[in-house]
């Protein structure tokens, strides 16, 4: 279901859908980084997981993070670098909303 989802939110094996979900999160993401995406942030991440259908094999599910995954490894590292927490906007917050079929906000 975690592929669905990142699908149905605009990340495809074509690219990122226009007028998507997907859409949405690359533009915000673009304009708080001066108009580029960078890698390893939110976009590249669901475009990558999208394009090869592997959200669910790298720990993201539509039911939370699997413990030992590569998600639960990003969440790690990720909640370092910000004192303990895992950002609102992030990339394992924003990646995991999508999972779980939300908007990623």
């Amino acid at each position: 279901m975690a592929d669905q989802n990142v699908h149905k939110a605009g990340f495809t094996p074509g690219g990122i859908k226009g007028r998507s979900t997907g859409s949405e999160i690359m533009s915000r993401e673009a304009r708080s980084h001066g108009g580029g995406v960078p890698s390893g942030g939110p976009t590249s991440t669901l475009q990558e997981m999208g394009a090869k259908s592997s959200t669910h094999s790298s720990g993201f599910t539509s039911t939370g993070i699997s413990s030992g995954s590569k998600a639960s490894g990003m969440m790690s590292h990720e909640a370092k670098s910000h004192g303990g927490q895992i950002p609102k906007g992030g990339t394992t917050s924003t990646v995991q909303s999508v999972s779980m079929g939300g908007k990623g906000k």
